[in-house]
């Protein structure tokens, strides 16, 4: 299972799953927003504290990935230009999720929000 949980209220989020859907030809990744149920069962079950948790979130094979490592965790199973992000883990973390904080404590600020929480193919 690959899974990505993403803040369903983020335009910059919602956005990114539209991103990944158009690059994920295989349809490999499923989809819930931060704010559902699904999202609250399957942090729960991977021992993680929702409340504390404010990034992107990826779980595949039982691993769970968050901020920069999730997002070139996802890069890795798109296809076409979007795979070349793998390569940023080439860049040390601290940086990579410095630079990761710095646009999701903005995120609202310079993209807005949203009332939906339904991207084009949110399974979950």
């Amino acid at each position: 299972m690959n899974i990505v949980l993403f803040d369903g209220i983020c335009n910059l989020c919602n956005a990114s799953v539209r991103f990944i859907t158009r690059h994920d030809k295989n349809n490999t990744i499923q989809f819930a927003s931060l704010q559902s149920e699904t999202s609250k069962e399957l942090l729960l079950k991977m021992k993680s504290d929702s409340q504390k948790i404010d990034s992107i979130i990826f779980i595949s094979n039982e691993k769970m990935f968050i901020k920069s490592d999730a997002a070139i965790e996802i890069a890795k199973l798109m296809d076409g230009f979007p795979r070349l992000l793998k390569y940023f883990q080439f860049i040390p973390r601290p940086i990579r999720d410095y630079v990761y904080d710095m646009i999701a404590k903005n995120r609202y600020r310079l993209f807005g929000k949203t009332c939906s929480l339904q991207p084009s193919n949110q399974n979950k």
